[in-house]
């Protein structure tokens, strides 16, 4: 059963902030990694990030313009921030899989790597790195 969508601002504030950071492999602790980095993802967008916790029915907003604060990069990729609903107003759990913050940023770097998008990109990666191999091995054996 998924949660009712918030009505108001105010309601929106008590939702949880989860930033990309929050799940990237490639941050330390002091970075603002906060999840094991054998659990985390490479370079996770808050769009993918909006999109695992959306199909399992968290009720969630995506704020595009938001950044973490120890985020030191300022380039689009690095942008946004996913805001999740856990709890409804009376205190009870929206999904009783998500009782925590932690339990939901697990759960998203544990799907993450599922998505189509990530999937085509590795396929495509792939048949661009043959040619590009081709041509470094040339340049080696002119030498």
């Amino acid at each position: 059963m998924a949660c009712a969508a918030a009505r108001s601002p105010a309601d929106q504030d008590r939702f949880l902030c989860i930033y990309p950071a929050y799940l990237n492999n490639k941050k330390t602790n002091a970075e603002g990694r906060r999840i094991p980095v054998s659990k985390a993802v490479e370079n996770p967008t808050a769009t993918e990030i909006q999109d695992v916790c959306s199909v399992v029915g968290l009720n969630v907003l995506l704020e595009k313009n938001k950044m973490s604060s120890r985020e030191w990069n300022r380039d689009v990729q690095y942008r946004g921030r996913v805001r999740v609903q856990l709890k409804q107003g009376d205190g009870s759990l929206c999904l009783v899989q998500f009782p925590s913050r932690t339990s939901v940023m697990l759960y998203a770097a544990e799907r993450i790597p599922n998505l189509k998008t990530r999937t085509q990109k590795t396929g495509g990666a792939d048949q661009s790195l043959q040619p590009g191999e081709g041509s470094k091995q040339e340049k080696g054996k002119k030498k």
